[in-house]
């Protein structure tokens, strides 16, 4: 039977593509401008990527660098895994992909329910570091036989699957008419590629890549943020600055909270890097005229994300939320502060290879009893980056035994990290959980602010009791 008369598609790879716009009449009520959304959501893969990670594939076939038997490595925040797997499920190809630590364990599960492999690496190392995911896919592309790495990063594929796709998707379905471009820049495919078509068209189209507060494409150093699939700490080959007008930092709080915000009252279920190019695209359109027609690309959606962003403990915990009608931890830490002239004394960081003798020189000098030990000195400091702690009592008792310790680095004698608590949590939990350690340190929007203890708890509830 003749069954080629059917709309149907022979396979997912035809679907990838041709996403649809929305207005986000909600979030973008008291605009004058429009704000309409790119829904990436819709592809098989449930993002961007899998444009780019079909295009590679192809081109990779094409230059006889995948064939039967191959493996594709790949480094991936998991929407790329994600796309890459799906097209090496058509092709017959295995995937060995790496990510790194501060991924929802979701986007873990999901690449291993296609069947692939998934190496997970520590987020607090620089990319040179050998345990770095950079590092890492590299070696094992060296130690894989038949395999291929296709480098989302560095491969031209990427963009120019954006510019052939994305770019005339978004030219057609605004018909021409949108000024603004709004997208967040990872691997500066996206961003680049679309860019660049859309500046072909009409050169006087804005393009703006949102970005994480921390990532290299804002100014920062790329250290630590817990926005997930969006900045970098490098500058990646396919980013083409050239095309990029402005670059607009968000905060994970700020991110955190646009893409719940997007999900309730729009009803589009999005992600924590759509939460950021939201937050920014809300930035550049508020001063814009009934004109203007700002286009925001939503890279992929919060089912990714339930684990974390829409995980209310989570957010509590990590000092998003301050759920508590009650007193809660932030209010313990803010009395602690008017009580201290000073401010927060006793938040001192060492790094881990300062000597432990200069570290008890750090401590007297402060006159502070506990020490934060870090991966580095700059602020503001991610929680990632404590990697355990110092207490006066302990390096007694460890000088005393042997005072050869005064000469070793500190992260040789650290003990582990203090109990890390978000400024949302009530003083009930708070005073329980103090009843089994020494002290907590509090965590603001996903950064360390303070160190409570139960002096610190007494002192604010004796305060209180005296008004």
């Amino acid at each position: 039977m003749d069954h080629t008369d059917m709309d149907v598609a022979q396979s997912p790879l035809e679907l990838i593509g041709h996403t649809p716009m929305v207005r986000l009449a909600r979030v973008g009520s008291g605009l004058a401008c429009a704000l309409i959304a790119k829904l990436e959501t819709t592809n098989p893969g449930g993002s961007s990527k899998d444009r780019p990670a079909l295009t590679m594939v192809q081109a990779a076939e094409r230059d006889g660098l995948l064939g039967p038997g191959s493996t594709i490595i790949e480094p991936t925040s998991g929407n790329t895994g994600v796309g890459l797997a799906i097209v090496a499920a058509q092709r017959g190809y295995q995937c060995i992909f790496v990510m790194s630590d501060k991924m929802a364990p979701e986007k873990i599960d999901v690449l291993r329910a296609y069947g692939a492999e998934v190496v997970v690496c520590p987020t607090a190392v620089p990319p040179e570091h050998p345990d770095s995911y950079y590092s890492t896919a590299e070696r094992l592309t060296r130690e894989t036989p038949n395999s291929f790495r296709p480098d989302q990063y560095s491969n031209p594929n990427n963009p120019r699957a954006h510019y052939e796709t994305t770019g005339p998707e978004i030219w057609e379905q605004t018909r021409g008419r949108v000024t603004h471009f709004v997208a967040g820049a990872g691997t500066g495919g996206t961003i680049s590629g679309v860019g660049r078509y859309l500046k072909e068209q009409n050169p006087n189209v804005q393009i703006i890549a949102a970005d994480p507060e921390g990532s290299v494409y804002s100014g920062g150093a790329g250290r630590p943020y817990l926005t997930e699939g969006v900045g970098e700490d490098f500058w990646p080959a396919n980013y083409d600055p050239s095309l990029v007008d402005e670059v607009v930092a968000v905060t994970d709080a700020h991110a955190f909270e646009m893409a719940r915000r997007v999900t309730r009252e729009e009803g589009i279920l999005i992600g924590g890097s759509g939460g950021t190019a939201v937050a920014a695209a809300l930035r550049v359109a508020t001063p814009l005229s009934t004109d203007a027609v700002v286009v925001v690309l939503i890279p992929d959606s919060g089912r990714g994300y339930l684990s974390k962003v829409f995980n209310d403990d989570w957010m509590t915990d990590m000092g998003f939320l301050r759920p508590h009608s009650e007193m809660d931890a932030g209010d313990v830490l803010a009395g602690k502060v008017r009580r201290q002239a000073e401010g927060l004394a006793d938040l001192v960081l060492v790094t881990e290879e300062v000597l432990v003798r200069d570290a008890i020189t750090m401590m007297r000098k402060n006159d502070v009893s506990q020490l934060l030990v870090t991966v580095t000195d700059e602020l503001p400091l991610a929680a990632k980056e404590v990697s355990g702690s110092l207490s006066e009592l302990g390096l007694l008792e460890a000088t005393t035994r042997d005072p050869s310790v005064l000469d070793r680095r500190v992260k040789d004698v650290a003990d582990a990290p203090m109990p890390m608590v978000g400024v949302g949590m009530s003083i009930t939990e708070l005073t329980q959980r103090l009843s089994s350690t020494a002290g907590v340190l509090v965590l603001d929007g996903g950064h360390p602010v303070g160190v409570l203890t139960r002096s610190d708890v007494l002192g604010f509830l004796e305060q209180r009791s005296e008004r």
